[in-house]
């Protein structure tokens, strides 16, 4: 093992302590929704959009391709459904994109891409993670965990990376 996997984190508990951060932010963002503060709500936005898109991304090239050469029998299905609701997460976001903040359109876009992300995140918490957990050694998920990591601290500082959507089936069989 080496100095870096001593502290590195099973990838599950990192996309877990994702999770629960999404969450928060999107519970935050609502309560400004009564607020004036435009400034304030444009930058909450802008901040959880850049991690739901580095979260998106990084399970497209770090945690899917592994469940689906390690995962069990759904692990095909359950890695086309998710690319399908990163997709519909990156479409809302594109809406709240075309439309002025703060107005009820921009609202709705907001909803939409919270109930498709709480979705999403409960399909991963009750199908994915166990299946992760199930068929992955704990070794190569601390592995994952790093890989995890890093991506982040490359992507989250860039903020560049884009929310084009991913073909589900053409991933899943460039990943299996």
């Amino acid at each position: 093992m080496s100095a870096d996997a001593a502290t590195t984190a099973d990838i599950t508990d990192l996309i877990l302590l994702e999770h629960e951060e999404f969450r928060r932010r999107f519970a935050s963002l609502w309560v400004m929704r009564g607020e004036d503060n435009f400034a304030a709500r444009a930058v909450a936005w802008r901040m959880l959009v850049n991690l739901l898109e580095v979260h998106a991304s990084a399970e497209e090239e770090i945690l899917y391709p592994a469940l689906l050469k390690r995962g069990g029998d759904h692990a095909q299905a359950e890695t086309a459904d998710a690319i399908g609701d990163h997709n519909q997460i990156r479409g809302a976001i594109k809406t709240a994109g075309r439309v002025s903040s703060g107005t009820d359109f921009w609202w709705a876009a907001v909803l939409a891409c919270r109930q498709a992300n709480d979705e999403h995140l409960a399909e991963e918490e009750r199908d994915v993670i166990p299946d992760i957990r199930e068929h992955v050694d704990a070794a190569l998920r601390l592995e994952l965990g790093g890989r995890w990591q890093e991506f982040h601290t490359v992507h989250q500082a860039a903020r560049g990376i884009s929310i084009e959507d991913v073909d589900p089936t053409a991933f899943v069989a460039e990943n299996s």
